[in-house]
């Protein structure tokens, strides 16, 4: 491991254990209970088979949005749109198994459609900015709504049951994805999850179109001189991102979790998607280690909150906290120089030795 990657190791962890001191010293300072409070908050996941499924099943949507995020952020296209792509991802999925009753076929179409719709999504901003300069970060930052809405009119017009409140017709149990562990809701989502992820640092890190992905959003200038299609990268980068988005919308919403479409709202996957990505360094193979770290923590915050006195907010200033260290370019610099200058004398003695 080079010194660049040790220096990111270091940081992202010492960035960890700094916030979780921080939330530590809170719970001291707002609770009559602290040690109890802390103690769920870090062993409540494991006390029990319900709660570790809990962990893996929350794992899942964010595996998916963290994935996209890292190959669209890595092209240094910063498109929020996979909030509103997991959105109608869901939906279409919701729409597909609604209608189908094949067994084995109706997951797998409900699922590609789902993926389809929010490459197509997340396209929109992309093709914005080829055509008009329009800036990526606002258009797609605003289209979230329009999933939202287009998601609310088609519950309340087309897909939504008179006979339910703010719900769909109840999806068909042959387009569910089958529970892989007992007595959980654990479901065969995780491993597409995972096998998203691997594929995705395969293609970033394996394939030339994942290193011209890379070296775009590196130096874009740089790519364009050596002969890189800036246009490709854009629509490559974004179409990726959105069918993985949409394809864990439709994951989700494919669950044991749901029976119906009944998101009248954004589930701000999206945006925790940021933090995935911030945390796995845009490495999409890092994101299920960065998945299990937040469904872990927001498990054990949530034990914590009905079993003491400490409210679930205690997570948002955890996050909130890593992602400022992580992200601050000054947060150990001299560390990261002297680790260089170290690397750079040892390599020129071995030169000299030679």
């Amino acid at each position: 491991m080079n010194s660049a990657k040790r220096f990111d190791a270091l940081r992202t962890v010492l960035s960890v254990l700094i916030a979780l001191v921080i939330s530590f010293l809170i719970i001291f300072m707002v609770s009559e209970q602290p040690v109890e409070a802390i103690k769920y908050l870090l062993i409540g996941p494991l006390t029990s088979k319900r709660n570790i499924g809990n962990v893996v099943e929350s794992m899942i949507p964010l595996i998916f949005t963290g994935t996209g995020v890292c190959i669209m952020f890595s092209a240094n296209q910063i498109n929020l749109a996979g909030e509103g792509a997991f959105h109608v991802g869901g939906l279409i999925a919701s729409c597909v198994a609604i209608h189908m009753t094949a067994k084995v076929v109706s997951p797998m179409v409900a699922l590609v459609c789902a993926g389809i719709v929010g490459a197509l999504f997340t396209a929109i901003p992309a093709v914005m900015k080829i055509t008009t300069t329009a800036d990526e970060l606002v258009s797609s930052l605003m289209i979230n709504y329009l999933a939202l809405y287009f998601g609310n009119y088609m519950l309340n017009n087309v897909i939504g049951d008179p006979k339910a409140s703010a719900a769909s017709y109840k999806l068909t149990e042959q387009s569910k994805l089958p529970v892989l562990v007992n007595g959980t809701r654990v479901h065969l989502g995780i491993v597409i999850a995972i096998a998203v992820a691997v594929i995705g640092y395969i293609f970033l890190y394996r394939t030339k179109m994942g290193y011209e992905l890379r070296l775009t959003g590196e130096n874009e200038e740089f790519a364009r001189y050596s002969g890189v299609s800036i246009v490709k990268v854009i629509l490559i980068s974004q179409l990726l991102g959105g069918f993985i988005a949409g394809l864990g919308g439709g994951v989700e919403m494919l669950s044991p979790i749901y029976s119906r479409f009944t998101w009248t709202s954004l589930l701000g996957y999206g945006w925790d998607a940021i933090i995935i990505c911030t945390l796995a360094k845009k490495n999409p193979l890092y994101t299920p280690f960065a998945a299990l770290f937040l469904a872990y923590l927001r498990t054990g915050a949530s034990i914590m909150a009905r079993r003491t006195d400490v409210t679930l907010e205690i997570v948002q200033i955890t996050q909130g906290v890593i992602i400022l260290l992580v992200v601050a370019e000054q947060f150990l610099s001299k560390y990261k120089h002297k680790l260089v200058a170290k690397e750079a004398k040892a390599a020129l003695k071995e030169e000299e030795e030679a």
